[in-house]
């Protein structure tokens, strides 16, 4: 017996002797050899402990929200727990059609990019990440009062092309568009010095997740750096991490299309069975999990492109572009893993040791137990180096466990989560959609290597980092082209 079915099966076990104990734990999270990830949090023991890490979490979804375009062709996500809303392409129902075209396991060609979540506490993409002297405080006014101590323009005119590469992302961007009142970068230091002001402090949890989860796969990875000149002939060098950072930036502050499913949960103690532990609140319940699979098959398996998820309803990680997965069966009868569907497969008379039998469709005629581990990409911290590739990425993986509900023709119609804390918000925009700023139409013409920014573009930028709050798309994906080419 292999190390995952020993743990599959002691899962199991464990979950038939202490249901309501298991419901409650919280899915250990993987690096990619295999260890436990321990201490993976922004909030602090007080916000974990009365749980207003909760109400944090939902501000968060509230925000993407806010921020995307609803598109079309789905419902409000609060009541949407259908996967044909969300995947680029519903090929897949059942379990054995998946099985047929081997989609038991799937990982997309190359990985979304790494990037930090850029707190809001450092400046967000204000922070001089490079400097050595940048305080990186916990204090967002230490942090502040620095950058004000020694403004990017003294840096800028003193030729010292060390100290300019050691720029914030944000400066480097102002000098390049030829902003000298730095429009962009004091964006970044309001938003602060609005939570400072009206709190005295700023949450270390707040950043741009939201923006760099979908930017991560919906732009290119930005391979190389870029030595780019400002109008007056500074040579500034973009590295990946700084032509990232602008563009989590601009997809976390601008409107684009996107598509949504699962529930939003807000209560701090939602209803559960006492003797099951399963939440039985219905806005709590979130993403049902035959809607979790379907989702994770058809969007990474068929259709070989990310999602975001949250990885669990606790208080370390969230919007995470999802990576790869793998999956196996298991006995919901037995509760022991099993080879093969048939083996895994229990028709509704046979399965006589439910435990959520007061909650199964009504169409439900058989059912199939399931261990899933999806991978999925994580936050790393900037730097200057020169090059990026996948082998510089992040990724971790959780394991899942949840049974299946068939019904007559093998289609999927439902489940039950073994575990209370799982995936709980899926989302991600459209195929080849866009982030631009209300400006973006402005900037015709062609920006040439080598040269500024085309004066039109530099107007259009500062009108965009004045008015949206983001760069330029079309500075973004410029940038990005000259990385890549």
């Amino acid at each position: 017996m292999s190390q995952t079915e020993q743990q599959i099966n002691a899962f199991l076990q464990d979950f038939d002797q202490n249901t309501a104990e298991v419901m409650d734990r919280i899915p250990p999270k993987l690096d990619q050899d295999g260890n436990v990830v321990t201490g993976n949090t922004l909030f602090s023991q007080d916000a974990i402990d009365n749980q207003t890490f909760i109400t944090a979490r939902d501000s968060i979804r509230q925000h993407i929200y806010r921020m995307e375009e609803v598109a079309d062709d789905r419902a409000a996500y609060e009541a949407n727990d259908k996967a044909e809303n969300l995947v680029d392409k519903f090929a897949y129902a059942t379990l054995a059609s998946m099985e047929s075209a081997g989609l038991r396991k799937a990982k997309l060609a190359e990985s979304p990019w790494s990037d930090d979540y850029w707190g809001i506490y450092k400046g967000i993409i204000g922070a001089r990440y490079a400097d050595p002297s940048f305080p990186a405080s916990g204090n967002w006014k230490q942090n502040f009062d620095y950058v004000r101590a020694h403004a990017p323009q003294a840096i800028l005119s003193s030729g010292n092309a060390a100290a300019i590469n050691r720029l914030s992302p944000a400066e480097k961007y102002d000098a390049l568009v030829g902003d000298a009142n730095g429009t962009l970068t004091r964006r970044q230091w309001s938003d602060g010095k609005y939570f400072y002001d009206a709190h005295g402090s700023v949450e270390t949890w707040m950043g741009i997740c939201h923006g760099w989860a979908p930017a991560a796969y919906m732009l290119a990875r930005p391979r190389k750096s870029v030595v780019a000149k400002t109008p007056n002939g500074i040579a500034i060098t973009f590295y990946p991490s700084d032509i990232k950072a602008l563009g989590s930036l601009l997809w976390a502050n601008v409107r684009s299309a996107s598509r949504f499913i699962g529930g939003r949960c807000n209560d701090q103690n939602p209803a559960k069975d006492p003797v099951t532990g399963r939440v039985t609140s219905s806005t709590c319940f979130d993403t049902n999990p035959g809607t979790w699979h379907l989702a994770v098959v058809n969007q990474i398996g068929a259709s070989k492109r990310s999602m975001v998820m949250d990885v669990t309803y606790d208080y370390e990680v969230w919007n995470q572009p999802t990576y790869g997965y793998e999956y196996s069966y298991f006995n919901p009868q037995t509760r022991t893993q099993a080879s093969t569907l048939a083996g895994a497969t229990v028709s509704k008379a046979a399965f006589t040791s439910d435990k959520f039998k007061a909650y199964r469709s009504s169409r439900a005629v058989s059912f199939v137990g399931v261990a899933m581990r999806v991978s999925y990409v994580v936050e790393t911290s900037p730097s200057q180096r020169p090059d990026d590739n996948p082998s510089h990425d992040a990724i971790q993986s959780a394991d899942y466990h949840y049974d299946l509900e068939l019904d007559a023709s093998g289609k999927i119609i439902g489940g039950e989560w073994y575990t209370n804390k799982h995936p709980d918000f899926l989302w991600t925009p459209p195929k080849g959609t866009r982030a631009t700023t209300h400006y973006d139409h402005l900037a015709t013409g062609a920006w040439q290597r080598g040269q500024a920014v085309p004066p039109n573009w530099r107007t259009a930028a500062q009108q965009s980092s004045k008015t949206d709050g983001a760069p330029l798309a079309a500075i973004v994906e410029q940038l990005i082209q000259f990385a890549n080419s």
